[in-house]
């Protein structure tokens, strides 16, 4: 069975002393939870911070981008290398607003999820379509090409550390979330390619997360599909009393 995860995305806020506090009222009450996964992913000046913050806990820490070479001349970057040598455990690689904002294309996210694996780190590979292509009824075709070029030659062995977060970007931070149903159906649409093109058993253990408005008031709607494997939160995560709220949900599934 599947143990659910719980991912916060701080996206551009909080200062590091913010994300302290933050780690200071959240690890007294998540920190005995066996049932879920946790991971924090703050901005990369409050990494170093909390990674020894969370020592000795069973809370991840996370970091919100990388970029593809181990080191060089390519300012503002932060490579796969100095993440490791940190302690990160995860980063998120392909999030829209990435796609969105900065034009990354399915090639480079590739790129950046087998740098990831290169050096220990697991990849929480975001995918998702616009609300035009789900208008044009060809949600499955973009989900399709973004696993094609995003995971193209991963090998299997990495495959089975890899986290997928389905995120249609048109309920990303827009307070419009995907029916239950409707994300149910993409995410048993990805799981069944993670079957086609690596195995049934690794089909079978990565966990398969929603993202896009997700909050209190509709998490446990969403885990109780089976498929569903938790959620990678964006404003909902940046309160304490509400992220406490939703770890102890999917802690209790």
């Amino acid at each position: 069975m599947r143990k659910p995860v719980i991912a916060a995305n701080w996206k551009m806020y909080k200062t590091v002393s913010e994300s302290r506090e933050f780690v200071k009222k959240v690890v007294p009450a998540c920190e005995s939870f066996t049932g879920v996964e946790v991971i924090l992913c703050p901005t990369f000046l409050s990494l170093a911070n909390m990674v020894e913050d969370l020592k000795n806990t069973s809370i991840k820490l996370g970091a919100q981008d990388l970029f593809w070479e181990k080191e060089g001349a390519y300012t503002g970057e932060v490579s796969p290398y100095l993440l490791s040598d940190l302690g990160v455990s995860y980063v998120i690689v392909g999030h829209s607003e990435r796609r969105g904002y900065f034009g990354e294309t399915d090639s480079q996210v590739n790129d950046k999820v087998k740098a990831a694996f290169s050096f220990n780190i697991k990849p929480i590979f975001c995918i998702g379509e616009s609300l035009e292509q789900r208008e044009e009824g060809i949600t499955k075709k973009v989900i399709e090409r973004q696993l094609e070029q995003g995971l193209l030659g991963v090998d299997s062995s990495s495959a089975a550390d890899l986290t997928i977060a389905y995120e249609p970007i048109w309920a990303i931070g827009t307070g419009r979330s995907a029916s239950v149903e409707d994300a149910r159906e993409v995410i048993a649409f990805i799981r069944q390619w993670v079957f086609d093109n690596f195995s049934p058993e690794i089909a079978q253990n990565i966990p398969i997360l929603y993202g896009g408005s997700v909050n209190p008031d509709n998490l446990e709607d969403l885990l109780a599909q089976e498929e569903i494997d938790g959620a990678l939160i964006g404003g909902a995560s940046l309160k304490e009393d509400s992220f406490i709220k939703m770890v102890t949900a999917a802690n209790n599934f």
